[in-house]
């Protein structure tokens, strides 16, 4: 399952987002904002964040303006890898060497067209389980 949200300004991709997710079959949750009324992106990239720590989904897509600011919601949780990505070599190589949870999406960077493929190729992209990359994920959640 895949946990979706975002803010007022990630509204309209995540619409495009999640008609893709329907026409290919993937399971999701839509944990809002569901319209673009103003709201704070923090309060949505926790709710994406705490399905997956909670079990209720295995990966999530992340939208606000740039995708700066959900991104940096997420990755301050343990277990949480979210990449912002705005092509798709990066999707692609977020997923087979950091094995990234969360996809993050700038709605005023990229248009739907492009966010299409990279959703795709992030989905469809398995991780290497090189030991190298494994042992660089395992640091990530190494305290000091």
């Amino acid at each position: 399952m895949i946990a979706v949200g975002c803010d007022q300004a990630g509204f309209e991709l995540k619409k495009t987002v999640i008609g893709y997710l329907e026409e290919n079959n993937y399971e999701y949750k839509d944990l809002g904002t569901y319209s673009e009324d103003s709201v704070d992106y923090p309060v949505y990239a926790k709710k994406v964040v705490r399905a997956i720590l909670d079990g209720e989904a295995d990966k999530g897509i992340l939208i606000c303006g740039t995708g700066i600011g959900v991104s940096i919601t997420a990755n301050r949780y343990k277990g949480i890898r979210c990449a912002l990505c705005s092509d798709v070599f990066s999707a692609k190589a977020t997923r087979a060497h950091n094995d990234s949870n969360v996809l993050a999406l700038g709605g005023r960077v990229i248009g739907p067209g492009l966010a299409t493929e990279i959703v795709a190729a992030w989905l469809s992209t398995e991780f290497s389980h090189a030991e190298r990359h494994q042992r660089r994920i395992d640091m990530l959640d190494e305290t000091d």
